[in-house]
């Protein structure tokens, strides 16, 4: 039986997950959707992917013919195949994303996987997160008060030098804070149960929080 609004795991091609928190968001998935080569890493960990999409070219003649029925091949090459594996699962009518294996190894990839984040929560019509080993990566895009862990690392990434950011319940004041470069935010701390942070305007907000506290 086809399950309704379905919770899916996209996993992709970079390092295969190896801590608790992203092991169980793919144990826990309803659907596994794997990023070409991604796919022969998780049938050798022991699980079964339900979609396998990209162009296929990392993954042996031997294995497309045994998963011939799982494959979603998309040639064009102006969208990567974490892109394409988003655009499938939001045909799937997901209640949630979960992205995992998206950073590791070549750093360009990271960078450019991190940074779709913001783009995939605008289109999907559900909660997008990445999680890594060392933690979560999530989106905001207006003022918001934020449910965190006393002590838990918090970083924030912003991509318009005109927004400001007050905080409330940081260790580190934010608002005086010019988003013109990465770091400029990054390597806070959340002090209680919750921080607000508060945007001059909408605008689109990574935020990484860190499991190693």
């Amino acid at each position: 039986m086809k399950t309704v609004n379905p919770s899916i795991v996209i996993l992709a091609a970079g390092d295969f997950p190896k801590a608790e928190v992203p092991l169980r968001a793919l144990h826990e998935a309803d659907l596994r959707i794997c990023c070409d080569s991604a796919a022969e890493e998780l049938v050798a960990y022991g699980m079964e992917p339900d979609y396998i999409v990209g162009d296929l070219d990392s993954i042996s003649s031997e294995f497309k013919e045994r998963y011939a029925d799982r494959i979603t091949h998309v040639e064009e090459q102006d969208d990567n195949d974490l892109t394409k594996s988003f655009h499938l699962a939001l045909t799937l009518e997901p209640s949630r994303i979960t992205i995992l294996g998206a950073t590791g190894r070549r750093e360009d990839h990271t960078l450019g996987n991190i940074s779709l984040l913001l783009d995939y929560a605008r289109e999907a019509a559900c909660p997008v997160e990445m999680l890594t080993d060392y933690g979560r990566f999530t989106t905001l895009f207006d003022t918001a008060t934020l449910p965190s862990v006393p002590g838990q690392p918090v970083s924030i990434f912003a991509f318009d030098n005109s927004l400001k950011i007050k905080s409330a319940g940081l260790k580190y004041p934010t608002d005086q804070v010019r988003f013109d470069s990465l770091w400029k935010a990054t390597l806070n701390q959340a002090l209680s149960e919750t921080f607000t942070l508060t945007l001059s305007h909408p605008c689109g907000v990574l935020l990484f929080f860190a499991n190693d506290f």
